[in-house]
């Protein structure tokens, strides 16, 4: 996985935050239900971050 910059760092810290309070929620604009599932929060996290597990390299 590529190196997060500081601020998708901080942006993940505080997803994970929101779901360890039970604060998190699934859906567009948050609207949909409470996350529950850990590796949901952490692509969640990833995702609001901008950070991709895959990465393309265009030459």
């Amino acid at each position: 996985m590529a190196k997060q910059t500081e601020k998708q760092q901080s942006k993940i810290e505080k997803v994970m935050h929101e779901f360890k309070e039970g604060d998190l929620k699934s859906g567009k604009d948050g609207k949909g239900g409470t996350v529950k599932n850990r590796k949901q929060a952490i692509a969640i996290a990833l995702s609001e971050a901008g950070v991709s597990k895959k990465t393309s390299k265009k030459s």
